[in-house]
């Protein structure tokens, strides 16, 4: 790549000590057009994405902010737009120029407000907006020209070529497509030109919609300036320039290119309308075909015509000498006045209007937001009546407007902003009051924090508790009043009982009921009625019930023990409603056992046992006959 793209490159035409040499100027410049310090004891805050602003992370494939996906190798103009005699420091507006120096409205916005941000937080990083100004031309050509809308998103996305190996970095797919629109591998996203890897991790939200978006040069703008100011460094030196620069994408080349039109826009831009940008035309993957050496004189300042080669502008053999004015007339004939001296060239343009001051954004003078004082309280189920907000204040304690204030639920409630939000997004009236629309309470109990901050600005936080109870009933009641009796193992009526809350039937209402052994017991009986057996085998003796819309519950599954006698089902609800309904437990039948009847009847049972013959004869033998000896005993030989 340096073979192919060395003679394009100026070497020598700005040295890395002079741009760093540049950069210590602008940051301690208060010049006319210079964004002054924030006066609102900014200096204190921590340092924009806390956590986040160290050394970037290594990823697998050890790639650079862009994946070093190829960028744009156009250079500025030989001859700066800088006016002899003017200060080096941006006057704006500036509204004329070479078209080289004009950067879109809204994206020059997005880098000067960047710096700001930057400036607040982290103030030794000494970042200057023309250094954003100059990654912004080389990865994407300000945006494609400024087509961005009125939020700072881009018309259309600005993708880079996949990182498949093929000439490029191997970078496997690693956002699912989300930023992208890939799922194979990745490309680089955005006027700022992030890989996805990289934007998951640096992703900011300078703009306030919510959204961490690579495609909004407000949000791509702040996410560069942290990623050059990471690992404490300070871009005045020019060690720490060099790896900023190189840290976005590891060329030498690059670094080079960067720094040229870094040099050119600190000497000087102006604004031109978004969408009317110049385009850049050479890329480091593709070179314009047949381009030829850029000129060694000065270019000239107009815009260059479409197709053809570039003409180099002749300088003159002769620097131009001031005319002198015509001697005036004399005032008395025949007496000759002195002609006067030619006024020499004005120092500063007589056409440039005065530099406007300023100002700074809304998000960046808030020094502290005040949660209000509502009680924030909701039964489950309901919204609540209440609305959180805070208000924005300045370090004098003035209400500051259209600031940007984000309120965000934690994860332990299941309460929620409309639509299922745990995260809303709103901005300050003109008393500083940021309200958050209505919240619905979950159905988990208990006080959480919801917390405001404003987006860019961690350190400036306000926490607002907030509570869900349970709903309540102060009365319960048994509908029906017919004996609940059942034998052991056997199952009970349906039980119907009714919640009320101050005479109104409650809904929703969740009734805790306990087999207890006596009226007077709390305790969870041992031998009483269950609700069935869990999956180990073991009764079930409380359960937590739910009322219906019409107040009511029902139990269906009450089972006998097998211990008879009377016990007790209590049923209780928050705000004191309870019922106590006896269940009894029948003892089971007894039968008593039958003797058997005497056998005295000779007729109908004969029996050997009434022979009086202790031997007995054959006539009683079983058999009836003589036949049956032979089953006795052998008779010895005579």
């Amino acid at each position: 790549m340096a073979a192919q793209f060395g003679r394009r490159l100026r070497r020598g035409a700005t040295s890395g000590a002079i741009v760093a040499a540049a950069v210590a100027a602008l940051a301690a410049s208060q010049g006319p057009g210079a964004i002054p310090p924030p006066t609102d004891n900014l200096s204190g805050d921590s340092t924009i994405g806390a956590g986040d602003a160290t050394t970037p992370p290594g990823s697998p494939d050890g790639s650079s902010a862009t994946g070093d996906s190829p960028y744009y190798v156009d250079l500025p103009p030989l001859k700066p737009p800088l006016v002899p005699g003017a200060p080096t420091t941006p006057q704006l507006p500036i509204v004329t120029g070479p078209a080289e120096a004009g950067i879109p409205a809204t994206v020059l916005a997005a880098y000067r407000r960047a710096e700001a941000s930057v400036r607040a937080s982290d103030p030794a990083c000494n970042l200057p907006w023309q250094l954003l100004a100059g990654i912004g031309k080389v990865e994407s050509g300000q945006a494609r020209g400024g087509r961005v809308d009125a939020n700072g998103t881009t018309l259309a996305p600005i993708l880079g070529p996949a990182l498949d190996g093929n000439g490029f970095a191997l970078i496997k797919d690693t956002d699912g497509g989300a930023f992208d629109g890939d799922r194979t591998h990745d490309r680089a996203v955005g006027p700022m030109q992030f890989i996805p890897s990289t934007w998951a991790t640096w992703g900011q939200d300078a703009n306030g919609d919510g959204k961490k978006d690579p495609n909004n040069v407000y949000d791509a703008a702040l996410a560069a300036g942290m990623y050059l100011c990471a690992g404490n460094r300070n871009l005045a030196i020019k060690a720490d320039l060099d790896r900023a620069i190189l840290s976005y994408n590891r060329s030498t080349e690059y670094l080079s290119t960067v720094v040229s039109w870094f040099d050119y826009y600190r000497r000087g831009t102006h604004t031109v309308p978004d969408g009317t940008g110049l385009l850049p035309v050479d890329r480091s993957d593709r070179p314009f075909p047949g381009r030829p050496l850029r000129p060694a004189s000065p270019a000239s300042p107009s815009s260059p015509a479409t197709g053809g080669t570039p003409t180099p502008h002749k300088p003159s053999q002769k620097p131009t000498e001031p005319a002198p004015t015509q001697p005036s007339k004399p005032s008395n004939p025949g007496t000759p006045t002195t002609p006067p001296k030619p006024t020499d060239p004005p120092t500063t343009d007589p056409t440039r209007p005065p530099a406007k001051p300023v100002e700074i954004p809304p998000t960046l003078r808030v020094a502290q937001l005040k949660a209000g004082t509502a009680t924030l309280t909701a039964a489950t189920g309901n919204a609540f009546a209440q609305t959180a907000s805070v208000t924005a204040k300045d370090s004098a304690g003035r209400p500051v407007a259209g600031v940007s204030v984000r309120f965000e639920l934690p994860a332990t409630t299941d309460t929620r902003f409309p639509a299922g939000a745990t995260t809303v997004t709103v901005t300050s009236d003109a008393q500083g009051v940021a309200k958050a629309p209505a919240l619905r309470a979950g159905q988990k109990t208990g006080t959480f924090t919801l917390r405001a901050t404003v987006p860019g600005r961690s350190s400036l936080a306000a926490e607002l508790k907030a509570t869900v109870e349970a709903r309540k009933a102060d009365a319960l009641a048994r509908v029906g009043d017919a004996a609940l009796t059942a034998a052991p193992g056997a199952g009970y009526a349906t039980v119907t009982v009714e919640a009320r809350l101050a005479g109104a039937l409650a809904a929703g209402v969740d009734v805790t009921a306990v087999v207890t052994d006596s009226a007077g017991s709390t305790g969870q009986s041992a031998d009483g009625p269950s609700f069935g057996k869990d999956g180990a085998g073991n009764p079930i003796r409380t359960k937590v019930l739910r009322t219906d819309a019409q107040g009511r519950l029902s139990i269906d599954d009450l089972v006998a023990g097998e211990k008879a006698g009377e016990y007790v089902l209590w049923l209780t609800a928050p705000g004191n409603g309870s019922v106590r309904i006896t269940l009894t437990v029948t003892a089971p039948a007894t039968t008593p056992p039958t003797s058997p009847e005497p056998t005295t009847d000779p007729t109908t049972d004969p029996s050997p046992a009434t022979d009086p013959s202790p031997t007995g004869s054959a006539s009683a033998s079983p058999s009836g006959s003589a036949s049956a000896a032979p089953s006795g005993s052998p008779s010895p030989p005579a």
